[in-house]
């Protein structure tokens, strides 16, 4: 988008907060891993059609992931800011659609032992740019990453 298309878009932001809950039954260290693992993660976190993706999990680490699905590039780049081993994963993201950023987010996973199994509960704070992306659509794209999420745990996939 040029300089002049951007100064016509009518600037905006929408803030979001949404809560999912999940249970699994594998247990929080598994649960956990397959955040921490590159090729874990990969294999159930964004679009399945990724061009490029990247992970360097540590607290200051970066994510990295880009997906071309129908000529349209969309680009995930997060911050671990804070990482606690088996209970908790604090990351700032943002999202851009080509060369539009349509969203900025802060997302909490916190993970508890719950019998045998885990309870996660994943927090996002969300800021939703001149109307390129809406707090529904990312709930929904959440709540599919976190099923894929369990889908790949407790099939017995990681570790």
């Amino acid at each position: 988008m040029s300089e002049n298309e951007q100064a016509a878009v009518e600037r905006s932001t929408t803030h979001s907060t949404f809560v999912i809950e999940r249970t699994y039954d594998a247990g929080p260290q598994k649960v956990f891993d397959a955040w921490a693992d590159p090729a874990a993660k990969s294999s159930w976190f964004g679009p399945p059609t990724k061009a490029d993706y990247s992970l360097d999990f540590r607290v200051g680490g970066v994510e990295h992931f880009t997906s071309g699905p129908e000529g349209t590039l969309y680009t995930f780049d997060a911050r671990f800011m804070d990482i606690v081993p088996g209970l908790r994963i604090v990351h700032c993201y943002d999202m851009l659609r080509d060369d539009t950023r349509i969203s900025v987010s802060v997302a909490t996973i916190e993970l508890e032992a719950h019998g045998t199994g885990t309870r996660l509960t994943l927090t996002e704070y969300g800021v939703y740019l001149d109307g390129q992306d809406t707090s529904e659509a990312r709930e929904h794209g959440t709540k599919e990453m976190i099923k894929a999420l369990g889908t790949y745990v407790d099939a017995g996939e990681s570790q």
